[in-house]
């Protein structure tokens, strides 16, 4: 039998490829991004009592209620917005599936979503899937910087959407004021969804504050707003998440939603409804992890890669374009096989696989994990 494939030009993403070649040649993983390190016991120990107590069958479609009027609560308190508990969050099996959602909930054939690159992998094929037309940008290199003024340049009487994400990845760049200023003239002007992709809200670093949707009503009115429980509390395995939107748009995001999906993991929900009233487990989330990022830093000056400074998530991003002509992808197979480090080359995040030799390691992990990873680097002379 012959399948007309909807997404012909997609192969396996290249977290896999170098996940697997990690694996192959024993290589230390600093691509895909998950910490080596343990998440909270307190935690763990609230999902099993959850296990053992019962809590084992289906929960409500929407999410178990009491963790929806938990999280309605911290976005209230962080972002000074009263989410209606019932009506505007939706628990996913993590944020990637809340992304896809949205989009298939709004997107018609023709629709036109403008994606920022370098992007995330999963944006494109869910907008094409969907029959949308994606509108690429390229952020402006090295600082990634939105171009606004190629936004305005860019917008059609098709566009339908704008896909935002911050912090970054795999940048690490986060929204600035401005950035807020320019969105809200673009999207009241022109009457345009926002997706805000914000699985990293918590860590963020050098006392930058997360400019979340949530904190705007002129842009939340428009918006989804995807989350993430695994990269907050480092447990990426559970694939748990949410999307906060308003009313109208949650009604048409379950719809798609309920035939899918339609509940989620309950032993986890009921564990992080009781986990949320830590508050400081978020709160100090930021500083945790830039200590991480702070010492491979440190440790990088040893090797002759160039930092591109990140802001936020579990990435930073090196260039290596002063002592080396090869292409990032070769250079990232190469560092896998010859000197055990894996990486995830940044033209990968490009539709068009734009290379500017620059590579994304993952310093989610412990100390011991990011010195082996230096000293086998250091190696490397370009």
């Amino acid at each position: 039998m012959q399948i007309q494939s909807k997404l012909p030009d997609v192969g396996t993403t290249i977290f896999t490829v170098m996940s697997s070649l990690a694996v192959q040649h024993n290589a230390i993983n600093l691509g895909q991004g998950f910490p080596d390190f343990m998440m909270s016991e307190e935690l763990v120990s609230l999902v099993n009592t959850a296990m053992q107590q019962g809590n084992n069958q289906y929960v409500h479609m929407n999410g178990l209620p009491l963790l929806r009027e938990k999280l309605a609560e911290k976005c209230l308190k962080l972002y000074n917005n009263n989410i209606n508990a019932n009506d505007e969050i939706t628990i996913t099996p993590g944020g990637t599936y809340a992304i896809y959602t949205a989009l298939t909930a709004v997107l018609n054939k023709g629709d036109e979503v403008i994606v920022f690159e370098p992007a995330y992998d999963s944006y494109i094929p869910n907008i094409v899937v969907n029959g949308g037309t994606p509108v690429l940008i390229s952020l402006e290199y090295p600082s990634y910087k939105i171009p606004w003024d190629v936004v305005r340049a860019s917008i059609t009487p098709k566009t339908k959407m704008i896909m935002l994400n911050s912090p970054h990845n795999p940048t690490g760049m986060v929204l600035s004021e401005e950035d807020i200023v320019q969105l809200k003239e673009i999207v009241t002007q022109h009457d345009i969804f926002i997706l805000s992709d914000e699985v990293y809200e918590h860590l963020i670093f050098d006392n930058k504050k997360h400019l979340s949707i949530l904190r705007c009503p002129e842009l939340f009115e428009r918006s989804f707003v995807c989350f993430s429980f695994g990269k907050t509390y480092h447990c990426t395995g559970w694939k748990l998440g949410y999307c906060i939107a308003p009313k109208a748009l949650s009604t048409e995001f379950r719809k798609v939603h309920q035939f899918n999906c339609f509940s989620c993991n309950s032993p986890a929900q009921v564990g992080i409804a009781a986990y949320l009233q830590n508050e400081n487990a978020y709160n100090k989330l930021g500083k945790e992890i830039q200590k991480k990022r702070d010492y491979f830093r440190e440790l990088m000056q040893a090797t002759p890669f160039k930092l591109i400074p990140s802001y936020g998530s579990y990435f930073e991003c090196y260039s290596y374009e002063d002592v080396s002509n090869e292409s990032d992808f070769d250079l990232a197979v190469r560092l896998t096989k010859d000197y055990g480090i894996a990486t995830i080359p940044v033209s990968s995040f490009y539709n068009n696989k734009t290379d500017n030799k620059v590579l994304r390691f993952c310093f989610a992990k412990k100390e011991e994990t990011l010195e082996k990873a230096v000293e086998r680097l250091i190696k490397w002379k370009g």
